[in-house]
């Protein structure tokens, strides 16, 4: 048998085998739910060339799917920040809302346009430099020890994280302050709270605080801060959300006097400090101390405001 004549059969039996399968019984045994991805490998293509085919589609679909979902989660999250608007003007002062993250936007909005109390108070004039004054605002436990040890109040604050501190007036008001934004001239805060007293039932809360502040000086040409505050507070309540017309009033009454005594309380220690520098540094350093770099500080800004003379000098510097 001639080559050619070889080759030709062999085809031919090739193909009588693959026509059998058509009608073989054994067709049951080749179908498969996974047939559609099997690459046909009578055509040239191989196994592992169809499952890349595969693998590359089923990729190419998730990640279109992906960038959809963050689509759809952009848009609405700018939609969301656009429906929480929150005026610049508060109380005629303006505030930098438009700087503040849009998360907590979203977050303000609905104290300050449905507030149970709004309160303004000042500009009051506290005789601190601003370097002094700035490093008490953003060290809440600093200032409540000074005060306490000072016997100026019964204020205590812990350190909660970044920004976020737990503070009780010792008067039956605590809650949590989270810093929102701040900036040279400007602080906004959130607050979540309680208030317990013998006139009013147990008061659940959340409230907005703006703070402005400037450096000024006063009639003897010392430095001190001028500060305006504005506060929204909203009572959150069950029980007492048929009564909010009602105690309304007490409760704004409540929140005035607590925000007027803590500005009072920061007035009275920017007096001591310039009154009796030494004991408000023996308070500092009496057992237990407060830490070693907010000491620091103290001496440095309690020598400079014993020496009037050098209040154009060098100001302490907040680490």
């Amino acid at each position: 048998m001639s080559g050619g004549a070889a080759s030709r059969l062999l085809i031919k039996s090739a193909s009588g085998v693959l026509a059998s399968f058509r009608g073989s019984p054994y067709r049951s045994w080749y179908v498969s739910p996974f047939r559609s991805l099997r690459p046909c490998l009578w055509n040239g293509a191989s196994w592992r060339a169809g499952v890349g085919r595969v693998r590359t589609a089923t990729f190419l679909n998730s990640l279109r799917g992906i960038l959809a979902l963050l689509l759809v989660t952009t848009w609405s999250g700018h939609a969301q920040a656009e429906s929480c608007h929150i005026a610049p003007q508060h109380a005629g002062v303006a505030f930098p809302v438009d700087r503040i993250d849009p998360a907590w936007g979203c977050r303000l909005q609905p104290i300050i346009d449905d507030f149970t109390t709004a309160n303004k108070i000042g500009p009051t004039r506290t005789p601190l430099s601003e370097s002094v004054y700035v490093y008490l605002l953003d060290r809440p436990p600093v200032a409540a020890a000074l005060m306490n040890r000072l016997d100026l109040g019964l204020y205590k604050a812990e350190t909660r994280g970044p920004g976020r501190y737990w503070g009780d007036d010792g008067e039956g008001t605590m809650g949590l302050v989270e810093l929102v934004y701040q900036d040279p001239h400007y602080r906004l805060y959130y607050l979540e709270g309680t208030h317990h007293s013998t006139l009013l039932p147990n008061i659940i809360g959340k409230a907005v605080v703006m703070l402005r502040m400037e450096a000024v000086k006063d009639a003897t040409g010392r430095e001190a801060v001028e500060t305006t505050l504005v506060s929204y507070t909203r009572l959150d309540n069950p029980v007492l959300a048929g009564l909010v017309s009602l105690l309304r009033p007490l409760v704004g009454r409540t929140v005035s006097r607590k925000l007027t005594k803590g500005i009072e309380a920061v007035n009275q220690l920017g007096l001591e400090m310039r009154r009796d520098p030494d004991r408000v540094l023996f308070e500092a350093t009496d057992p237990p101390p407060l830490p070693p770099e907010d000491v620091a500080f103290l001496k440095q800004a309690l020598a400079t405001m014993s020496h009037p003379s050098n209040m154009h000098g060098k100001e302490p510097v907040a680490r």
